[in-house]
């Protein structure tokens, strides 16, 4: 039941982006639609992001000493500063981990 579920959700999958992104098929998105799918990767990493970082053993969690908020908080002003993603990457991890030591 569980391969065939994956299977299924494999097609599914394939076919509808099969069908938008085939040039030679007849399929096209009107600007409307395009303008507003340009919204749909920022919602979808907002979405795997915010729990991460807030909700901790299902509570919320905002406490400025909370490593995650922390870390990313300054992983924002990192990137915003610098545009390097290694440098943004590395500093916030460090914070993470020296928050995680220490506290």
């Amino acid at each position: 039941m569980t391969l065939l579920t994956i299977v299924l959700l494999a097609v599914i999958t394939f076919t509808t982006r099969y069908l938008f992104l085939h040039p030679s098929l007849p399929v096209k998105l009107g600007p409307k639609m395009v303008s507003f799918l340009n919204f749909s990767a920022p919602a979808v990493l907002t979405a795997i992001w915010v729990p991460i970082i807030f909700v901790h053993e299902g509570e919320l969690n905002v406490n400025p000493l909370n490593p995650f908020v922390l870390s990313a908080t300054i992983a924002v002003i990192i990137s915003a500063k610098t545009k390097n993603i290694y440098w943004t990457v590395g500093v916030s991890l460090a914070v993470f981990v020296a928050m995680k030591f220490f506290l």
